[in-house]
């Protein structure tokens, strides 16, 4: 097994992270069109601005020397109120976790993950991590500390 590095993303890294994104959206069941599909230039955008505010977004890569990225996890920060459990401002939400199938099973997720968290710890003021789970995924958050929420998620997609 080759040796795999965990480092922060740079924005030289967007294209990876879309692809990634894709192979984890086609897990949960979504049908991704093809490789033009419009959603890909959006993300592509998204990650490559979103990787120049490194105060408010970070992403976390596993490089393997020959295959390049093949894990991820990303993250931002949001302005959030504050309440009795949680009495700071921002919270985190963390995101686009994702490994490409050759290299699963291998704590690659993991790494990237932990260090997202890190990032959030040291480097910024949250108070709290927010994720939505697949069941294949919980596992791994349950081991890293995260609750099951009283509250279910809710979604209205707006007409346009």
């Amino acid at each position: 097994m080759t040796e795999i590095e965990v480092r922060r993303a740079g924005p030289d890294d967007a294209p990876a992270l879309v692809r990634l994104r894709g192979l984890m959206l086609e897990a949960m069941g979504q049908d991704l069109g093809g490789p033009d599909a419009p959603w890909r230039d959006v993300a592509l955008r998204y990650f490559t601005d979103q990787l120049s505010s490194p105060a408010s977004f970070a992403a976390f890569v596993a490089d393997d020397p020959e295959a390049g990225v093949v894990a991820n996890a990303a993250g931002h920060v949001t302005v959030h109120p504050p309440g009795p459990k949680d009495p700071t401002t921002l919270r985190g939400a963390l995101y686009n976790v994702s490994t490409e199938p050759a290299f699963r099973r291998r704590g690659l997720a993991r790494a990237c993950v932990t260090a997202l968290l890190d990032w959030y710890r040291d480097e910024t003021g949250v108070g709290q991590v927010e994720l939505h789970a697949t069941e294949e995924g919980a596992e791994l958050y349950h081991s890293l500390g995260f609750v099951d929420s009283r509250y279910s998620t809710q979604r209205l997609h707006v007409p346009r």
